[in-house]
């Protein structure tokens, strides 16, 4: 029986037509994308429409804090995903497990320090931002009882990422439907205290989140254990859960950088914020229903990106060099077609798709359109940059994006709003999305070419047939974790 279809093995994708796979691969990780996208749409919906556009602005304010506290955390998870899917080219098995249970063992408490921090600093946080006097109560009630939720999102994120890491991407959309079903469901019935369910208002929304993260989290272990999905950790192999130091420092070193490069996006985009606050609640208003859809928009994006990370990572912990380039540029291709096909699509439509969150039209509803064609176009670009970028991490090179991320979101794009405010007023806020998004492409696509970041014998084809060059040291596994995997790696268990 093939590899790919055994129940102890992971998907290899390391051979086969790389069309085919990446779209196989890319499009349940993007119905994953879509539906967690339409989770917040759904809850913003609910808010927006049951509580009203103030509100509104107050999830706007929430979500920004606590995307950025997780943002390290995230780091962490796509370095381990990074690791996991080189162990399996290399057909290291043991290896991978062992990099799940110290990603798990180490992350699972710093979630918990994560939440509790943040719930307790969150009117501190908000105040920083210099938020609306109007919406300051409501905001912090969504963000501190979201960082209660916390630490089930985080988990149930880090399980699907190394699920994808293994060449599975359908694990993770069926419980993300899960999830997004009940939270989309307990959400008016807490908001309004439906039935014997109390009425918590802009509380029960975050509740909901929670609730949905967690039931859908612990189902989704039991499905791991009972499919016997080659990741799952059992027996001896629990003892994995104790961190690894080697492992761990590999982890910290690659996810750092992630991390700061999230950090850099969202504290940029929270600095942007702070001038969009001061326009007025409509802007504020306008703005969150503007991110909403610009979510759906990224998501063809970043599905890609994973999809294309996670092909490359297991191209190269097999030595298969002569894939990465294809795969890189069918990604590109792919990302032009689906991003700009979506963007054409919602410009047609974007009175309708405001409509969603803003009730009643007026002034937030026209900003609203007019943010969206001023600045929806340069998602085009990120989508370039995130597949270029999935191909330069899969080889642990994660330095030069934090760099191009820094140069273009401080610099330039601050430095436009800055420069050009005077003139253009707030429109100098929404023209700076398609230009930091196109400097990033640009200086993406000239580290792809000419940087540094491919191993010195990416050159030489690899034929499938005979055994994958090694990696280069800077993506290779420390000995402790090559010796584990030589004794388990065979081991089924």
């Amino acid at each position: 029986m093939p590899q790919s279809h055994r129940p102890d093995a992971p998907n290899r994708l390391t051979t086969g037509s790389i069309p085919w796979q990446l779209a196989l691969f890319a499009l349940p990780t993007l119905g994953s994308s879509v539906l967690q996208s339409a989770g917040g749409s759904i809850d913003s919906a609910w808010v927006g429409n049951l509580i009203g556009e103030a509100a509104l602005a107050a999830t706007t304010n929430g979500n920004l804090i606590m995307f950025l506290l997780v943002s390290f955390v995230f780091g962490f998870g796509m370095a381990a995903t990074i690791l996991i899917g080189q162990a399996i080219g290399r057909g290291a098995l043991g290896e991978a497990r062992r990099i799940v249970g110290t990603a798990v063992g180490c992350f699972l408490p710093l979630a918990v320090v994560v939440a509790g921090a943040g719930y307790v600093t969150a009117p501190h946080l908000l105040a920083l931002l210099g938020t609306d006097p109007q919406i300051e109560e409501l905001a912090r009630s969504y963000l501190q009882l979201t960082f209660v939720a916390m630490p089930g999102i985080l988990m149930q994120t880090m399980l699907m990422m190394v699920l994808r890491g293994s060449g599975d991407s359908l694990t993770p959309l069926y419980f993300m439907i899960m999830a997004v079903v009940l939270a989309a469901v307990l959400n008016p019935c807490l908001i309004l205290g439906l039935g014997p369910l109390p009425e918590l208002g802009i509380g029960g929304s975050a509740i909901s989140l929670g609730l949905a993260n967690y039931v859908s989290l612990v189902a989704m272990l039991a499905y791991i254990y009972l499919r016997d999905l080659p990741l799952r950790l059992r027996g001896a192999e629990l003892r994995f859960l104790i961190p690894d130091g080697a492992l761990l420092r590999q982890i910290v070193a690659k996810g750092l950088p992630i991390g700061l490069q999230m950090v850099v996006v969202t504290t940029a985009a929270l600095t942007v914020l702070r001038l969009i606050n001061k326009e007025g609640v409509d802007t504020t208003a306008a703005y969150g229903a503007v991110q909403q859809i610009w979510t759906y928009v990224q998501m063809p994006a970043m599905a890609l990106g994973a999809a294309v990370s996670a092909m490359a990572a297991q191209n190269i912990g097999a030595g298969r060099f002569d894939r990465v380039a294809r795969i890189t540029g069918i990604g590109v291709v792919f990302n032009i077609a689906l991003t700009g096909g979506l963007i054409v699509l919602l410009l047609l439509a974007d009175r309708y798709a405001l409509s969603i969150f803003l009730t009643g039209g007026g002034d937030a509803l026209e900003i609203g359109r007019h943010v969206l064609l001023v600045a929806t176009w340069g998602y085009v670009a990120f989508g370039v940059s995130q597949v270029v970028f999935g191909t330069v991490r899969a080889n642990g090179k994660v330095i030069p994006p934090l760099i191009i991320l820094a140069v273009a979101l401080y610099p330039v794009r601050l430095g436009f709003v800055w420069a050009l405010g005077p003139s253009l007023g707030a429109d100098a806020i929404w023209w700076s999305f398609p230009v930091a998004f196109s400097a990033t492409m640009v200086m993406g696509l000239l580290y792809y070419r000419f940087g540094h970041w491919r191993p010195a014998h990416s050159d030489r084809l690899q034929d499938p047939q005979k055994p994958p060059i090694a990696s280069p040291s800077d993506t290779q596994p420390d000995p402790a974790s090559c010796t584990l995997s030589r004794d388990i790696g065979a081991h089924r268990t």
